[in-house]
């Protein structure tokens, strides 16, 4: 009986101490791997990314600042919105409700990944 009486807190105490090695082994691989970044990372390289739209065009003013372009890439996009009414009745400065709103330009987004 003085045996069983003893065994729950011989159990509490070994969960314990298995989990606080768990944990002391876990950390030193996360210690390794900042290491191991700091040392791959070339902080002499800059990048950023510029997007030009509806006609607009920037991109001589980076590259005779010595940018170059990585990635260019150009998308459709909306330039400006125009009002109509929705129907031949609809008196647009009155009524709010009957006004639509679409597309009235498209243009083009150009989006360049620049490196220096």
């Amino acid at each position: 009986m003085n045996i069983i009486k003893q065994f729950p807190p011989i159990i509490l105490i070994a969960i314990f101490l298995s989990s606080c090695r768990t944990s002391i082994n876990e950390e030193n691989p996360i210690k390794n791997l900042d290491k191991n970044f700091n040392k791959i990372s070339n902080p002499e390289k800059k990048r950023m990314e510029i997007k030009f739209s509806c006609g607009e065009d920037g991109i001589s003013k980076y590259l005779d600042d010595g940018w170059n372009i990585l990635k260019e890439d150009s998308q459709e996009k909306i330039c400006t919105w125009k009002s109509v009414p929705a129907t031949k009745d609809c008196n647009m400065e009155k009524d709010k409700g009957c006004k639509i709103t679409k597309p009235d330009r498209i243009g083009e987004e150009k989006i360049y990944l620049l490196e220096k």
